[in-house]
Formats: C-alpha cells, structure tokens, sequence
C-alpha cells in the first residue's frame, strides 16, 4: 500500500506525493496517513538540479566538445532524502544524449 508525502512549497502551497512504503525514509503512519515531509519541495529539487548541472558540465567540457547534450533521469520523492534520482533494477537510472552537427 503507498504512503502520501506532503510537501511545502515556497509559496506556502503543498503537494502530497504518492511514495513506495518500502523506499529508505518512508515510516508507516498507519491506514490511510500523510507522511509530513520537512524539507521544502524545492529544496528536495535543489538537490537533483545541482546534480544534473554538474553531469552537463562533465559532457560539456570535456574532450568530446559535443554540439548537444540530454540527460534523462528519473526522480524519486522520499520523505527523509527529498528527491533522489529513481532507479531502474538494481541501480540509479541515467541516460546521457550526446549529438554532433556536421560541418559545425
């Protein structure tokens, strides 16, 4: 059964998340409970675009010189890490795009 993890947001909004009970930081608060979650949700974000930043950094400069990158990954929300990037079997889930333009 999943668990809802409630998010503030900075404009004093919220969001509730639909969590895996199973995932490190999830506690059962009983049938039916909402997990309050003390980071901000985009705080919990921070986190993931400070990572991805630091990954185009490392395609970008780096010997291949590529015309283009994409990353692709997927984002988890956990009640005690805030945003953790998903993964798929046993380990995290990245997907790196790199694209040259001929004659560029």
């Amino acid at each position: 059964m999943s668990e809802l993890l409630r998010f503030r947001t900075g404009d004093d909004g919220v969001i509730v998340v639909e969590a895996d009970p199973s995932d490190a930081g999830v506690q059962r608060v009983g049938r039916g409970g909402v997990v309050e979650v003390k980071r901000r949700f985009e705080d919990a974000l921070t986190d993931i675009q400070h990572a991805a930043a630091a990954a185009l950094a490392v395609f970008r400069d780096g010997d291949l010189q590529p015309d283009g990158v994409e990353l692709e990954f997927g984002i988890k929300l956990n009640a005690e890490a805030g945003a953790v990037i998903a993964k798929t079997s046993l380990e995290g889930h990245l997907t790196v795009k790199l694209s040259w333009n001929p004659g560029t």
